[in-house]
């Protein structure tokens, strides 16, 4: 998509749960590989990099956190990947862990959008925020790629915004799972670009 074109004023920046508790070390999901995964990937400059250049162009940009409260009161827990935060005491309002990482905190005129599903659609306010900014396009970044990006790739284009997923922008577990769902999971959802060329697309 050498010749794809965003307009920065209808164009938002998602960044999904770039938080300590999934991709940084010592995080409740360490052991998971996603933090090694994410560094790899060099998620956290990669998007600071970006967001710093949308901001500048007048993009809107979102924060995606994925928060419960203590004991996850509330949480229905119906699937492993639910489970999964009561019993590593994930993304718990107010602590280290559900705070962003470092290089990924909110700015002022960022938007902040707090979840408990997959989905950064399921439940929030992310369409009302996008629909009342005149949003029509989206450029996902963040993690679990095979998890809430593409199910958030997935509402999004349901919803008639046209999406782009930013390759170097968003991680996983590993390699393995990163190619599958960049590359046969998103390939008829969105557009995947590279962060270079998502900044190229916007001037």
């Amino acid at each position: 998509m050498a010749d794809r074109k965003l307009k920065p004023e209808t164009t938002a920046l998602l960044i999904q749960e770039l938080q300590n508790d999934l991709i940084a070390e010592g995080g409740a999901f360490a052991s998971s590989g996603a933090p090694a995964h994410a560094k790899r990937q060099n998620i956290v400059e990669n998007v600071h990099r970006l967001a710093d250049v949308m901001r500048k162009a007048g993009s809107v940009v979102v924060h995606v956190h994925y928060i419960v409260e203590p004991g996850a009161a509330g949480l229905k827990l119906n699937a492993p990947l639910f489970r999964g935060v009561p019993e590593n005491k994930a993304f718990v309002r107010g602590t280290w862990g559900a705070a962003a990482v470092e290089g990924i905190e909110p700015q002022p005129g960022d938007f902040v959008v707090e979840k408990m599903r997959m989905n950064a659609f399921y439940g929030t306010r992310l369409d009302p925020i996008l629909r009342g900014c005149r949003i029509d396009t989206l450029v996902i970044t963040g993690a679990l790629l095979n998890f809430s990006v593409e199910h958030t790739a997935r509402h999004g284009a349901d919803e008639g915004y046209e999406i782009v997923v930013a390759t170097d922008g968003t991680s996983t577990f590993n390699d393995e799972w990163q190619n599958v769902a960049m590359n046969y999971a998103l390939q008829n959802i969105a557009d995947r670009l590279s962060c270079d060329e998502i900044i190229r697309a916007l001037s």
